[in-house]
């Protein structure tokens, strides 16, 4: 396979937007060729609402990065979170005609398709099928049914919803930013491909990617993903608090949380305190420290709490259950203070902070292995794995489109057919994922 394939990650977080380019080294690790960041203004919670900003934020952080790198940007792998995504458990089965052929491929994707057609309630819809564990006729607990006899085929599935009209203006905020969406993934697994290791996610791990305005979890258990929920509060809550509480603006209150705050209140001395310069003439604020880390103290514990109650629910008291690698933490938000600590004594679980660092290449800048680049790492990796497939399969040209934009000349018209062409060539080996991106392409095109 040759090496210059180059994949961009798309984080659209609510703090920052991260534009991350990248290709894989000699070694199959990730080189970034160049980072822009732009401050996020469109975005809450997640999910956008302000889509003129947002445009304008994607479309610096692309500029950015693409100055740094020297390399044109044509198409992005997005991340998409927000407190609209739920996830549910399914089981589903199909009764093959032929039970003395063996199991392929297309029978797993006429399941999976099976599985697409969930009703689910209005405005909602499938992002992603996670197949977990197969069952053929009746033997349980098959990782990889393909090759073996059986007249029924039946598995258990994760499936995770969001809202139409909230993915809908994600992918209109790329495309009128002069983008392809070439993939779209859930921002807990892409953060989850770039911070944990195998072993962790078939011990049993919690990743709590904490970001700044939405808290994601992702639990694995035997390698496969079990369960995955957006809380929707993060890191902004609790510059909020500081902000109220201590009364001072915005900007005060984010230095200070992260120059001085922690979620351990015990650590500081009544003694210890921070003047703030008042505003415009006015006297300046005495602040101590053990009060700030009170308040960050009493937010942290409820979004850990509410992390906490989905991992119950999740069946991490029961014995099969057991998350045995404990939890990672990641994004942002994990950069507080004592914050392991405070995890570890609520939960009783062993935790540490994820770093991205294991799958960049040994001499990428220190900043990259920050954990708030984690899920712009992931989308990058997703997007190069993605890539790794078109290399290795023969082109099949599919039918060529018809939806093109009537006012753009037809030198860009057939520039976009062949890009459809390109992303239509794999016609095997697709990942549900893949056949999630055409759909929803599709979706938008109608759309419009």
């Amino acid at each position: 396979m040759e090496n210059n394939k180059i994949a961009v990650g798309l984080d659209i977080g609510t703090t920052k937007i991260v534009a991350m380019i990248g290709r894989k080294n000699e070694y199959g690790k990730i080189e970034v060729l160049g980072i822009g960041k732009a401050k996020s203004l469109g975005v809450k919670r997640g999910v956008v609402n302000n889509i003129t900003q947002t445009i304008q934020s994607i479309q610096q952080a692309v500029d950015e990065s693409e100055s740094v790198s020297g390399q044109k940007i044509s198409e992005v792998v997005v991340g998409i979170a927000g407190q609209h995504i739920r996830s549910l458990h399914h089981s589903d089965y199909i009764t093959r005609a032929n039970a003395d052929e063996v199991i392929e491929e297309n029978d797993i994707e006429n399941l999976v398709n099976q599985v697409h057609k969930l009703v689910m309630l209005p405005g909602e819809e499938i992002i992603h099928v996670l197949p977990q564990e197969f069952k053929v006729d009746s033997q349980p607990e098959i990782k990889e049914p393909i090759g073996m006899y059986g007249g029924r085929l039946e598995a258990n599935f994760h499936v995770v919803v969001g809202q139409v009209s909230s993915i809908r203006n994600i992918g209109r905020c790329v495309k009128s930013a002069g983008l392809n969406l070439a993939d779209i993934t859930l921002e807990p697994l892409a953060s989850s491909s770039a911070v944990l290791s195998q072993e962790e996610k078939e011990a049993g791990v919690a990743l709590i990617d904490i970001g700044g305005g939405t808290t994601d979890l992702a639990i694995f258990k035997d390698g496969i993903i079990r369960h995955t929920a957006v809380i929707p509060f993060g890191g902004n809550v609790i510059t909020e608090d500081i902000k109220e509480g201590c009364s001072i603006i915005e900007k005060q209150a984010e230095l200070l949380k992260i120059k001085f705050g922690s979620a351990w209140p015990g650590e500081n001395k009544e003694t210890e305190i921070v003047s703030i310069p008042g505003l415009r003439g006015r006297e300046p604020k005495e602040i101590t420290l053990k009060n700030l880390s009170k308040i960050i103290h009493a937010r942290v514990q409820e979004i850990i709490e509410h992390v906490y109650l989905e991992i119950k629910n999740y069946g991490h008291e029961t014995q099969k259950g057991k998350l045995i690698a404990g939890i990672v933490l990641t994004g942002g938000g994990s950069q507080l203070k004592h914050l392991r600590q405070l995890v570890e004594y609520i939960t009783g679980m062993d935790t540490r902070i994820g770093y991205p660092n294991e799958h960049l290449a040994g001499d990428s800048e220190e900043v990259l292995s920050s954990p708030s680049y984690a899920t712009a790492v992931g989308l990058l990796m997703e997007g190069l794995e993605k890539e790794s497939i078109l290399e290795e399969i023969e082109p099949v040209i599919v039918e060529e489109h018809e939806a093109v934009v009537d006012e753009e000349s037809v030198e860009e018209s057939n520039e976009q057919i062949q890009a459809q062409q390109k992303q239509q060539t794999i016609k095997r080996g697709k990942s549900f994922l893949e056949k999630f991106t055409e759909r929803f392409k599709e979706f938008l095109d109608n759309a419009e």
